[in-house]
């Protein structure tokens, strides 16, 4: 556990001085207190309003930035590592290839979570202090489940990164699957269930279709947020889904289940991969 932690050490004093820490923070506190501030304009106001419009925003933000983020911070964790030449010089020390590739997704996803607490824990201050109808209680429960969730999906992603970096000879490979990797379970993954909607008429088992959307960690990590808020009103694939009877434990699980499914994969690849 010694060397695991050392590696994850490594990593995270890697990300301070690399300024991942301070580029995530300032994105992540950026888009959080304007989106809490100008959420509202288009119906003509300006200033932290309804604490549940601004969560759902910012779930429906978070989709987009953390999963390019993690895929980005991690996608050379290992085959950058080979292609410098120090990875054959890691595995002379007295490290074992799952202390090596652990420390890595613990120090990664170190970084992730710290610069989610403070980006988007900022917007939730900024909202305490000038927002008079919103009280700390209401936002800490609110915040505490959002923060997680995106700290989860950060993770899960970073695992993904590590499945792709394992799993390829090259940086450039790395880069482009991340980049595709990102733009399925981001984007084409709802058009295709958007797709099959259109394509069925809307004649889709109501039962069945929330079920379809565990099989996507960005959907997981929306339904988290909006189930916490039953009352807002949304549209598309997640107005179908807020009909479903999934708890926010159960939503969880989900989201922990896709955190060690690839990172065990990784694993597993790393372990075949030759040095």
């Amino acid at each position: 556990m010694n060397a695991v932690l050392t590696v994850a050490n490594k990593e995270f004093h890697d990300g301070l001085r690399n300024r991942w820490v301070l580029s995530i923070c300032v994105i992540f506190a950026v888009l959080a207190i304007g989106l809490a501030y100008f959420g509202a304009a288009a119906a003509g106001k300006v200033g932290f309003t309804s604490l549940s419009t601004t969560i759902v925003s910012l779930a429906s933000l978070a989709v987009f930035i953390i999963p390019l983020i993690a895929l980005m911070l991690a996608y050379d964790g290992l085959v950058g590592e080979d292609e410098n030449g120090t990875l054959l010089l890691l595995m002379t020390y007295p490290l074992s290839r799952w202390q090596l590739l652990l420390g890595k997704m613990v120090g990664q996803g170190a970084v992730m979570a710290f610069s989610t607490l403070i980006g988007f824990g900022s917007s939730a201050i900024m909202m305490g202090v000038f927002s008079g109808t919103t009280t700390w209680g209401e936002l800490l429960g609110a915040y505490s489940i959002f923060i997680f969730s995106a700290m989860l999906l950060g993770w899960i992603f970073i695992a993904i990164a590590y499945v792709i970096s394992a799993s390829v000879s090259e940086k450039s490979k790395a880069a482009g699957i991340a980049l595709i990797t990102w733009f399925v379970f981001v984007l084409v993954f709802d058009l295709g269930l958007l797709g099959m909607l259109v394509a069925t008429e809307g004649n889709v088992d109501e039962t069945l279709f929330p079920y379809l959307l565990l099989l996507n960690p960005t959907d997981i990590f929306r339904l988290v947020n909006i189930t916490y808020f039953a009352d807002q009103n949304l549209t598309g694939l997640m107005a179908i889904a807020q009909q479903s009877q999934f708890s926010t434990l159960s939503l969880f699980v989900g989201l922990l289940l896709w955190l060690v499914l690839p990172a065990s994969l990784a694993m597993a690849i790393f372990n075949k991969r030759g040095l």
